[in-house]
Formats: C-alpha cells, sequence, structure tokens
C-alpha cells in the first residue's frame, strides 16, 4: 500500500493498495465518514487487492487533509472527490462511501453518474432525518483518550469488544492543532440543528447502475430503519447485531457486496 500523498491542493490525500493479480477491474474508490480517514479502509483495501486496485481518500477536514482549502458537509466532500477523480483521469469507478462518505458518494454519484460503474453505501448519511446528533457533536469536541473510547463503542454493535488501540490513535489524530474546530464546524453543517439533511432516495434509485445499502440493526448513530422500504432498484443488506461500522465489523461481508457490485463494469 502507497503512503498517503502529499497534498497538491487539487488532488485528496489517498491510500492507494495496487491490485495484487493481473487482470484487473476497474478501482474502487473508498470515502471514509465522519470524523474517519483513510485507514479505517486498509482491511477492506487488502481484502480487494487480490482482484482491485483501491484508493482510499482523506476527505476534506480529515485526516492528512485537514487544511484543505475548503471543509464542510458532504457536498463539500462529493465536490473535492469528483476533483481529484478528474485530476487522475479516473472515470467509470466502483464507489464505496460509509456514513457521511456515503452521502457525499451519493451526492457525487448524482452529480456526474457517467463517472461510475457501482454505488456501495455503508449505514449512509442522508436516508431520513433522524440522526445521533449529541453523539456526534460530543465526539468532534473529544480529545481525551478514555472519553473516546466511550463514545467510540457507542459507533458499534453492543457485543463488539473495541480493540484499544482505535480510542488511542483517535486521540492521537486529535492532537493536531485545529482538528477539533474542524470537526465541529463540520459536524454543524451536516446537521440542521437535531436532524439531519436527506438525499433524494427515489432519484438514486433511477440511476443506471446497480446500488446497494449495507446497515446493521444496531446502529446506535443512524437508525437501521432508515434502510426499510427503500426503493426496489437498491439493493439493502442489514446485518444483525451489527453497529454503524459494517466495515469494521464484518468487513469480510462487506468485501464481498463491494464486489458483487463491482462485477458490473
Amino acid at each position: 500500500m502507497t503512503d498517503l500523498r502529499p497534498n497538491p491542493r487539487v488532488t485528496l490525500p489517498y491510500r492507494e493498495q495496487n491490485c495484487t493479480k493481473a487482470p484487473e477491474g476497474k478501482p474502487v474508490i473508498l470515502l471514509h465518514g465522519f470524523g474517519g480517514d483513510s485507514q479505517s479502509y486498509t482491511h477492506i483495501q487488502t481484502a480487494l487487492s487480490t482482484t482491485r486496485r483501491s484508493i482510499a481518500f482523506d476527505l476534506p477536514g480529515h485526516g492528512q487533509a485537514l487544511d484543505w482549502p475548503v471543509v464542510g458537509n458532504a457536498g463539500v466532500a462529493a465536490k473535492a472527490v469528483l476533483q481529484s477523480l478528474e485530476t487522475m483521469d479516473l472515470d467509470r469507478v466502483h464507489l464505496v462511501g460509509h456514513s457521511m462518505g456515503g452521502a457525499a458518494a451519493a451526492i457525487a454519484t448524482l452529480k456526474e453518474p457517467e463517472r461510475f460503474a457501482s454505488l456501495t453505501l455503508l449505514a449512509p448519511g442522508g436516508f431520513g432525518p433522524e440522526i445521533n446528533y449529541k453523539l456526534l457533536r460530543r465526539y468532534a469536541s473529544a480529545s481525551e483518550p478514555e472519553l473516546m473510547e466511550i463514545l467510540l463503542e457507542q459507533f458499534f454493535g453492543w457485543e463488539f469488544r473495541l480493540p484499544k488501540f482505535l480510542a488511542r490513535t483517535a486521540a492521537e489524530a486529535r492532537a493536531k492543532p485545529g482538528t477539533n474546530a474542524t470537526l465541529e464546524a463540520i459536524v454543524e453543517e451536516l446537521l440542521d440543528g437535531t436532524v439531519q439533511k436527506t438525499l433524494p432516495v427515489k432519484e438514486l434509485a433511477s440511476l443506471s447502475l446497480p446500488v446497494k445499502v449495507i446497515w446493521g440493526t444496531q446502529d446506535r448513530v443512524l437508525p437501521t430503519r432508515q434502510a426499510h422500504k427503500l426503493p426496489g432498484e437498491i439493493a439493502t443488506h442489514v446485518f444483525d447485531k451489527v453497529g454503524h461500522m459494517p466495515h469494521l465489523e464484518v468487513a469480510d461481508a462487506v468485501v464481498r457486496l463491494i464486489l458483487q457490485n463491482a462485477a458490473v463494469e
């Protein structure tokens, strides 16, 4: 896996995992959720590498893109992703997004559907107004390892055992000056008071590309019912005892579903 590229102000920093076996299909683009970064997809990228090249971006205001010129909501992230794909001369890619990154992925696909071959959304933002706004605001302002551990546990299913290093790593990332202030600004753009802004789900369903939505029954950030009764054109996969982080909780299953979508070139 390559290191994060420096920020040239035209391409978001990213981690790239090349395909280890030829021939390879179209690349998979991975967008993380609020308060995360590209490292959250390390296991997914490793698993995909036998058949696919993958690129995980750091979204504006996150990771190595903390000082990106414009930070904000999922729409801002979508614009930065589209700009980066254009600069990198990438089209007909398979797009995957988690939470806020899922909303960004959906927006990017709606704006330029011809650029994407498939769309896989992991507990995506924007599928309904309900959101755990208190948790997200607390998470944006937290920096102490002990508090980070308490908050991070709520992102996972009840039975998931949170590795100690996750809270420690998250707290270390907050030590960079400006990190908390940036996240606090972003979360307020994601929210509209105590609810979140929503996406035109029917427009997503009308796209001429395969769309999958993956959710967990124990999601304490975005309620699972937002995955219920979606338009029939959207394939919905709900996992029992899984929280808001399916790519970390049931990574192997998520990889299989991504590759099912990626079978369409």
